[in-house]
């Protein structure tokens, strides 16, 4: 596939990028260059290869969400300048 000076217009122009004259050849050469490699991908065999999201085994790293007591509210806001029903008392910020 040739990649064309409009290719590139359109390709800047959905990345919002104003690009120089060299750097719109660099950037045809290497879209070309990316695509000339996706034709040699596709020319391997893939009938027995399973799918896979990750190229290494991926396990879930989080601890189980156990719900767990916490410290009593009293003792948290026993330094607070004010409160209200267990809670800090704030001035109001937004009309």
């Amino acid at each position: 596939m040739k990649i064309t000076d409009e290719m590139i217009d359109y390709i800047s122009q959905l990345a919002r990028l104003e690009l120089s004259g060299e750097e719109r050849e660099k950037g045809k050469e290497e879209i070309g260059k990316i695509i000339d490699y996706m034709d040699t991908l596709n020319t391997l065999d893939t009938t027995d290869i399973e799918a896979m999201s990750h190229a290494f085994p991926v396990k879930n790293v989080f601890r189980e969400d156990v719900v767990k007591p916490s410290v009593d509210r009293d003792i948290i806001t026993l330094n607070a300048p004010q409160k209200k029903e267990g809670c800090f008392k704030v001035p109001k910020t937004v009309d």
